[in-house]
């Protein structure tokens, strides 16, 4: 089932909410996949998913060499499931960290300290499958 970006229902909010890991999958310029494990969390008012991370992550390396690469988000909780779809950015701006941490420690853990190691993987969210 689709479901829009801009208009999720009240379960699919609190689903994007509850603590569930996900994966990350990324399609390298060379045609072969990325897939790991991630947590992220889910800006309703931009349709921005976000990803913390550092800076040597295969992840953020091969989405920097591509400038933008297609992303997807998945994550799974017995029959619920969501996918988001989108293009994916990294970002080492201090104040776009400093809210990814902080949206990150409410839905999971504060994490650990990177400074300026710290980069942020926006996923500007087109598309959502999957049902909650």
């Amino acid at each position: 089932m689709a479901h829009a970006p801009d208009d999720l229902s009240a379960d699919a909010l609190e689903f994007l909410t509850e603590r569930h890991l996900a994966t990350l999958s990324l399609v390298g310029v060379d045609g072969s996949l990325h897939v790991t494990p991630v947590g992220f969390t889910w800006d309703n008012a931009t349709q921005t998913a976000r990803v913390i991370t550092f800076a040597q992550a295969k992840k953020v390396r091969l989405i920097e060499s591509a400038g933008t690469l297609v992303a997807a988000l998945s994550q799974v909780d017995g029959g619920r499931w969501f996918t988001l779809h989108g293009a994916a950015t990294v970002t080492a701006d201090p104040g776009i960290n400093a809210d990814a941490e902080r949206r990150y420690s409410q839905r999971y853990r504060p994490p650990g300290d990177r400074g300026a190691d710290r980069r942020t993987i926006e996923v500007d969210v087109t598309r959502i499958v999957g049902r909650a």
